[in-house]
């Protein structure tokens, strides 16, 4: 047995650097069987982490491929692959991906939750786990559709759903549309009554259509600022609607293109313990920066970030805890930017969520330690 003092915990608001300190109790197999708060003023035996924060590792809700594998595009002989960049994610600290598909083909979409479904039998520790499925689309706005595929967009209606996703509707765990379609409504309606999490994106809806989506179920912004309506002062459309409530998340790349830090900070303090930091990640992820393409459309990379021939913006190839060690380099708020992509996502799937230690191996967590004069935070596995 071992006790490891000065632990702090990733607090769920910027108000302060680190939460109380903590100490540990960890048996032989390294997992925690006891915990509790450091006394005021007195010190305690055992190995000191100078108020290093204990985390869970990352749950990524929207990441779209990765070893130049398009979640869209895979078929079973992608499986293996599919497999090695899983291992890849957990060394990289993420714990969970919820698939992300954006807007394809119908034999595309259904071949690609087939696969998913095989590999989910497929899991084991130390790799990280597929939840269900993100469908970033079809029912999108046109004309923020951003990088999605304008002939494979499609409206509103059961009959389009059901095509893509009948047989797999348990196996999918997150969707965005743009609730001022018509027909998006009867569809939110339905996705709830499924289990299936709606989220807000690629939208054109003002702060009353995004009211009326939220009163009505959707309880997520997919990438806030990006391929929607941003914050006016007269006009605070989605951001500002969601923003005013303390049921809806706001995810948030934080990479510096798609939004400006400074206003990636305002979110955060807007936001509190609702954001929800997404990587965005495409099918580069894990490659060189270069010409790579996506279905027919050559995908430009560079320094991390993803354009189509055309400047348009698709996606980064950030591993989402870079995210994490850019918004606490810009917030000087480590606690709340770690909060933001290890505890807070596993809530937008299920509200009731919570961080719990007990019984946890330490290989199943993080520790991430902040540099206050450089503004670096870093982190490596917990064991």
């Amino acid at each position: 047995m071992r006790r490891i003092t000065q632990v702090c915990l990733p607090q769920s608001t910027a108000k302060a650097v680190h939460s109380q300190p903590w100490w540990l109790q960890i048996d032989q197999q390294d997992r925690i069987v006891d915990l509790g708060v450091m006394p005021d003023g007195s010190a305690m035996a055992g190995e000191s982490w100078g108020g290093d924060v204990l985390s869970p590792m990352g749950v990524d809700l929207q990441i779209n491929g990765g070893f130049g594998l398009p979640f869209p595009e895979l078929t079973d002989a992608a499986l293996p692959q599919l497999l090695q960049l899983l291992d890849q994610l957990w060394r990289d600290g993420v714990e969970a991906i919820s698939p992300t598909l954006v807007t394809c083909g119908v034999e595309p979409l259904r071949r690609a939750l087939a696969v998913l479904r095989q590999a989910r039998t497929a899991h084991q520790p130390l790799r990280c786990q597929l939840l269900g499925a993100h469908l970033e689309g079809p029912f999108l706005a046109d004309s923020r559709r951003g990088a999605h595929p304008r002939q494979h967009l499609a409206r509103p209606s059961m009959a389009e759903l059901k095509a893509r996703i009948s047989g797999f509707e348990h196996e999918i765990a997150l969707v965005t549309l743009a609730p001022e379609l018509d027909g998006a409504a009867a569809l939110i309606e339905h996705l709830c009554g499924l289990g299936i999490r709606v989220a807000l994106g690629h939208s054109t809806a003002d702060a009353t259509t995004a009211n009326e989506a939220f009163n009505r179920g959707v309880t997520m912004l997919t990438h806030s600022f990006n391929a929607m309506q941003g914050l006016h002062h007269r006009n605070p459309g989605p951001i500002g609607a969601a923003c005013q409530r303390d049921d809806i998340a706001l995810g948030l790349i934080a990479d510096g293109v798609h939004v400006d830090p400074t206003m990636a900070v305002l979110l955060q303090r807007l936001a509190g313990d609702q954001l929800v930091l997404v990587s965005d990640a495409l099918a580069p992820y894990g490659l060189k920066d270069g010409v790579h393409h996506w279905d027919e459309r050559a995908l430009l990379v560079a320094d991390g970030t993803c354009r189509l021939e055309d400047g348009t913006l698709a996606g980064v190839t950030l591993p989402l805890l870079e995210g994490v060690k850019r918004l606490a380099r810009w917030s000087s708020h480590p606690s709340a930017a770690i909060h933001a992509a290890t505890v807070a996502p596993r809530k937008v799937l299920n509200a009731e969520a919570t961080f719990q230690l007990l019984g946890r191996p330490l290989n199943e967590l993080l520790r991430w330690h902040w540099d206050s004069e450089t503004k670096i935070l870093s982190w490596q596995h917990a064991y």
